[in-house]
Protein backbone atom coordinates (compact mmCIF):
# COMPACT_ATOMS: atom_id res chain seq x y z
CA UNK A 1 0.00 0.00 0.00
CA UNK A 2 1.12 3.34 -0.89
CA UNK A 3 1.63 6.04 1.81
CA UNK A 4 -0.02 9.23 1.79
CA UNK A 5 2.88 11.51 1.00
CA UNK A 6 3.27 8.75 -1.99
CA UNK A 7 0.45 9.22 -3.18
CA UNK A 8 0.23 12.91 -2.38
CA UNK A 9 3.33 13.53 -4.38
CA UNK A 10 1.95 10.91 -7.10
CA UNK A 11 -0.86 13.23 -7.21
CA UNK A 12 1.01 16.51 -7.83
CA UNK A 13 3.40 14.76 -10.59
CA UNK A 14 -0.31 13.63 -12.24
CA UNK A 15 -1.09 17.61 -12.42
CA UNK A 16 1.54 18.56 -15.15
CA UNK A 17 0.01 16.14 -17.77
CA UNK A 18 -2.92 16.01 -20.05
CA UNK A 19 -3.86 12.50 -19.28
CA UNK A 20 -2.96 10.77 -15.88
CA UNK A 21 -1.13 7.82 -17.34
CA UNK A 22 1.22 10.32 -18.65
CA UNK A 23 2.76 10.77 -15.33
CA UNK A 24 3.79 7.49 -15.23
CA UNK A 25 7.46 7.49 -15.18
CA UNK A 26 7.45 10.43 -12.47
CA UNK A 27 4.76 7.89 -10.15
CA UNK A 28 7.20 5.04 -10.77
CA UNK A 29 10.30 7.54 -9.67
CA UNK A 30 8.09 8.72 -6.53
CA UNK A 31 7.67 5.25 -5.33
CA UNK A 32 11.40 4.34 -6.46
CA UNK A 33 13.05 7.54 -3.86
CA UNK A 34 11.17 6.55 -1.11
CA UNK A 35 11.55 2.46 -0.93
CA UNK A 36 14.44 2.63 -3.37
CA UNK A 37 12.48 0.44 -5.57
CA UNK A 38 9.14 -0.57 -6.94
CA UNK A 39 7.29 -3.80 -5.78
CA UNK A 40 4.47 -5.84 -7.28
CA UNK A 41 2.21 -4.34 -5.00
CA UNK A 42 3.60 -0.68 -5.42
CA UNK A 43 3.25 -0.89 -9.33
CA UNK A 44 -0.44 -2.70 -8.86
CA UNK A 45 -1.11 0.68 -6.60
CA UNK A 46 0.51 3.44 -8.81
CA UNK A 47 -1.55 1.59 -11.65
CA UNK A 48 -5.08 1.74 -10.09
CA UNK A 49 -4.30 5.36 -9.36
CA UNK A 50 -2.90 6.23 -12.91
CA UNK A 51 -5.80 4.37 -14.95
CA UNK A 52 -3.42 1.89 -16.44
CA UNK A 53 -3.55 -1.41 -15.76
CA UNK A 54 -0.28 -3.18 -13.73
CA UNK A 55 0.85 -5.34 -17.36
CA UNK A 56 1.04 -1.57 -19.12
CA UNK A 57 2.97 -0.07 -15.87
CA UNK A 58 5.28 -2.48 -15.90
CA UNK A 59 6.16 -2.65 -19.19
CA UNK A 60 6.64 1.07 -18.60
CA UNK A 61 8.81 0.28 -15.55
CA UNK A 62 10.79 -2.70 -17.27
CA UNK A 63 11.75 -0.18 -20.10
CA UNK A 64 13.72 2.14 -18.09
CA UNK A 65 16.63 0.87 -16.69
CA UNK A 66 16.71 3.08 -13.93
CA UNK A 67 13.57 2.10 -12.66
CA UNK A 68 14.57 -0.89 -10.02
CA UNK A 69 11.81 -3.93 -10.12
CA UNK A 70 13.93 -5.96 -7.26
CA UNK A 71 15.78 -4.77 -4.08
CA UNK A 72 18.60 -2.59 -4.80
CA UNK A 73 21.68 -1.44 -2.79
CA UNK A 74 21.38 1.65 -0.96
CA UNK A 75 23.80 3.31 -3.67
CA UNK A 76 23.38 1.60 -7.40
CA UNK A 77 26.52 1.60 -9.13
CA UNK A 78 26.12 1.75 -13.30
CA UNK A 79 28.53 0.53 -15.00
CA UNK A 80 29.09 1.66 -18.63
CA UNK A 81 29.09 -1.23 -20.97
CA UNK A 82 29.82 0.27 -24.10
CA UNK A 83 32.66 0.05 -26.59
CA UNK A 84 33.96 2.73 -25.78
CA UNK A 85 34.41 1.91 -22.54
CA UNK A 86 36.03 -2.07 -23.47
CA UNK A 87 38.57 -0.49 -25.69
CA UNK A 88 40.34 1.14 -22.98
CA UNK A 89 40.54 -1.27 -20.99
CA UNK A 90 36.66 -1.48 -19.20
CA UNK A 91 37.56 -5.22 -18.06
CA UNK A 92 40.55 -4.84 -15.86
CA UNK A 93 39.23 -2.23 -13.76
CA UNK A 94 35.41 -3.62 -14.02
CA UNK A 95 36.76 -7.08 -12.82
CA UNK A 96 38.60 -5.28 -9.88
CA UNK A 97 35.42 -3.45 -8.61
CA UNK A 98 33.77 -6.54 -8.61
CA UNK A 99 36.20 -8.60 -6.82
CA UNK A 100 36.78 -5.78 -4.27
CA UNK A 101 32.76 -5.83 -3.52
CA UNK A 102 32.41 -9.04 -3.53
CA UNK A 103 29.45 -8.95 -6.45
CA UNK A 104 28.89 -9.65 -9.60
CA UNK A 105 26.40 -7.34 -12.54
CA UNK A 106 22.95 -7.36 -11.02
CA UNK A 107 24.08 -8.44 -7.51
CA UNK A 108 24.32 -6.50 -4.40
CA UNK A 109 27.29 -6.89 -1.87
CA UNK A 110 26.53 -8.87 1.60
CA UNK A 111 26.28 -5.96 3.27
CA UNK A 112 23.09 -4.23 1.23
CA UNK A 113 26.07 -0.99 0.36
CA UNK A 114 26.14 -1.75 -3.41
CA UNK A 115 24.47 -2.95 -6.18
CA UNK A 116 26.13 -2.75 -9.74
CA UNK A 117 24.31 -2.91 -12.81
CA UNK A 118 25.67 -2.92 -16.02
CA UNK A 119 23.93 0.33 -18.00
CA UNK A 120 24.02 0.97 -22.05
CA UNK A 121 25.71 4.09 -22.10
CA UNK A 122 26.31 7.20 -19.99
CA UNK A 123 27.34 9.54 -22.38
CA UNK A 124 30.89 10.65 -21.19
CA UNK A 125 32.93 8.28 -23.69
CA UNK A 126 35.41 11.05 -23.58
CA UNK A 127 36.29 9.41 -19.77
CA UNK A 128 35.74 5.94 -20.57
CA UNK A 129 35.60 3.35 -18.52
CA UNK A 130 33.15 4.93 -16.53
CA UNK A 131 30.23 4.94 -13.30
CA UNK A 132 27.48 6.60 -12.09
CA UNK A 133 26.83 6.27 -8.66
CA UNK A 134 24.14 8.25 -7.19
CA UNK A 135 23.99 11.66 -10.17
CA UNK A 136 27.29 11.72 -9.80
CA UNK A 137 29.88 10.06 -12.80
CA UNK A 138 33.46 9.25 -12.22
CA UNK A 139 35.58 8.99 -15.33
CA UNK A 140 38.97 7.89 -16.54
CA UNK A 141 38.65 4.86 -14.22
CA UNK A 142 41.66 3.01 -12.95
CA UNK A 143 41.48 0.11 -10.36
CA UNK A 144 43.17 2.58 -7.68
CA UNK A 145 40.97 5.35 -8.68
CA UNK A 146 37.70 3.20 -8.08
CA UNK A 147 39.53 2.10 -4.75
CA UNK A 148 39.13 5.49 -4.02
CA UNK A 149 36.22 6.48 -4.94
CA UNK A 150 34.46 3.34 -2.78
CA UNK A 151 36.49 4.37 0.33
CA UNK A 152 34.66 7.83 0.10
CA UNK A 153 31.41 6.29 0.19
CA UNK A 154 31.58 4.22 3.06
Amino acid sequence: MLSDQEKTEIETEIRRYERRSAACVDALKVVQRHRGWVSDEALADVAEILGMTTHELDSVATFYNLIYRRPVGKQVILVCDTISCWIVGQQQVFDHLKMRLGADWGQTTADGRFTLLPVPCLGVCEQAPAVMIGNEVYGDLTPEKLDRILERLK
